[in-house]
């Protein structure tokens, strides 16, 4: 018997999966029958998608509300549609975007066509939008520097009696962690400004 699995994904812990949860009920899949991840769609090195991959049979049908929740890497995606589609021949069906279903088109030639081009361009459109993403960030980052903005941790003032300890400690007159001890910071502290001064 057949049976068909959902798969969800979001790209970090903070964002939401409920709006695709939804879908996959009203689409008549069981919660217990949906794989959800919360990770990147560079690769499709997720745990819950090899576990899913890993139960799928012949004849079973993989349901996603759409081809970005699959990945964005443009050439893995045709490659796992492929695997999915011809190996473990496995139906999918894209929710939003019903060209992408491949239920019953073994025989139509031209629907199979119609999903391989939509396909390609979907998944091209998925990875370009992930590279403009990162552009962006970069761009955004690099202005923002050029405005003189700083990025990660403000570095900590040097305590009292820093200068002398520094010099004792380059002329092996005490220890780092001995030296941070009187300093009242932390030993990787202290190396840190070490490193930095030289």
């Amino acid at each position: 018997m057949s049976t068909e699995y959902g798969y969800v994904r979001v790209s970090t812990r903070e964002q939401n999966e409920e709006r695709q949860l939804i879908a996959m009920r009203k689409f008549g899949i069981e919660d217990h029958l949906v794989f959800l991840d919360k990770q990147t769609g560079k690769n499709f090195d997720r745990p819950a998608y090899v576990q899913l991959i890993q139960k799928m049979r012949q004849g079973d049908t993989l349901v996603v509300k759409s081809i970005d929740r699959l990945g964005r890497n443009y050439c893995e995606v045709l490659e796992n549609w492929r695997m999915l589609t011809k190996e473990k021949q496995v139906s999918i069906v894209v929710i939003d975007m019903p060209l992408l279903d491949t239920r019953n088109k073994e025989s139509d030639i031209t629907g199979l066509l119609i999903s391989d081009i939509v396909l390609q361009i979907l998944s091209y459109v998925a990875q370009k939008e992930i590279e403009f993403i990162r552009q962006r960030q970069a761009e955004g980052i690099a202005a923002a520097k050029e405005r003189g903005v700083k990025f990660g941790r403000e570095s900590m003032v040097r305590p009292k009696g820093y200068k002398e300890l520094r010099e004792l400690w380059q002329n092996k007159g005490i220890s780092a962690r001995k030296a941070a001890g009187i300093l009242g910071v932390t030993h990787t502290s202290f190396l840190e400004w070490m490193k930095k001064e030289e």
